[in-house]
């Protein structure tokens, strides 16, 4: 029984609402025969965007339904193509913003449940959190605080997750494209009080792109990026000092999960890259050192965390790229 048949798409979004009854009929319809048609995924998203009035299963239905389209229903089978992520971003994003928030459970969902997805779906989750704390906007900020150059815990999960989801089972480094982001987000955020758990997530990631960059074999992104239980004592600190402990804390307890990588295991790491982006048909783009320093030095400044991330690595890494070396060097100097 397909879901087109069991309710009228038309009768539905003309009244502008999504009822229980209709919600049952398609989830009945949907478990009847398993599958998801294309243009029963349009008629999906059309309801969505069309019927401002939803019951409350609606949502929880229309991602589940949405995910197994685009996850297990289009080829490859469990992966994410870049074609099929334009799809998505198309169906959700027209205008190249997430309106809703079923529409970024969607996203999120198609993440955490594809095997490997391509860098600029990554790309486009993360800058919804950019958006909401850079601009005070979007779905994750409806009810919520409007405020500009704040991150709020439920966001840095939410950060976390996007990053652990790219990383799948392998021990991919943080991207480039991924870096852009976060630095765009600690940017705005330097400036207010800090955000502990933020800090925490951030002087973790840019640490696993500088060591990735200088040879170093990266940890899983759940060891490299994972959270402490540390973060919820806080102490009465200054603000140089507070970032600086937090840094330090959150780097010296992932520290000895790097380890110098040899020939062998760059080439297989290579292989691996290539595989996947054989799989998604988009490339990965590694977070190279000379483009990190140009990044983070590109207005002249260094936020209070990029500096506590930097005075560690001068203390405790003794192998890193010559640009980061002299980043150090400079830096010190100052």
């Amino acid at each position: 029984m397909s879901i087109l048949r069991s309710v009228s798409v038309d009768t539905i979004s003309s009244r502008g609402s999504i009822r229980e009854q209709d919600v049952l009929r398609m989830r009945q319809a949907y478990y009847d025969d398993g599958l998801i048609t294309s243009d029963e995924a349009m008629a999906l998203v059309r309801l969505n965007e069309t019927c401002p009035v939803q019951d409350a299963a609606w949502s929880q239905f229309f991602v589940q339904a949405l995910c197994d389209y685009v996850v297990n229903q289009a080829e490859p089978e469990g992966y994410i193509t870049a074609a099929n992520a334009d799809w998505l971003i198309s169906m959700i994003a027209p205008e190249g913003k997430v309106r809703t928030k079923t529409e970024l459970d969607l996203l999120l969902q198609v993440l955490d449940t594809a095997r490997w997805s391509p860098e600029r779906l990554v790309r486009f989750a993360l800058d919804e959190v950019r958006r909401a704390v850079v601009e005070g906007d979007g779905p994750l900020r409806t009810g919520g605080t409007r405020a500009t150059g704040t991150i709020t815990d439920a966001e840095v999960d939410l950060v976390r997750r996007v990053l652990y989801a790219f990383g799948g089972d392998g021990s991919i480094a943080v991207t480039r494209a991924e870096a852009e982001v976060l630095i765009a987000i600690e940017e705005s955020v330097a400036s207010g009080t800090p955000n502990a758990a933020w800090t925490d997530l951030f002087v973790k990631a840019m640490a696993n792109v500088i060591l990735a960059a200088s040879g170093y074999a990266p940890p899983s992104r759940e060891e490299a990026l994972r959270s402490d239980s540390w973060l919820k004592r806080r102490g009465d600190l200054s603000l140089f000092n507070l970032v600086d402990a937090i840094a330090t804390s959150s780097l010296a307890s992932v520290w000895d999960a790097y380890t110098e990588q040899s020939a062998e295991e760059r080439a297989l790491a290579r292989l691996e890259r290539q595989r996947i982006e054989i799989i998604t048909n988009e490339e990965i783009t590694e977070g190279e050192a000379s483009w990190l320093v140009e990044r983070l030095t590109r207005d002249d400044r260094l936020t209070p965390t990029e500096l506590a991330l930097i005075e560690y690595l001068r203390r405790e890494a003794t192998m890193l790229h010559p640009a980061l070396v002299d980043l150090i060097r400079r830096t010190s100097a100052a």
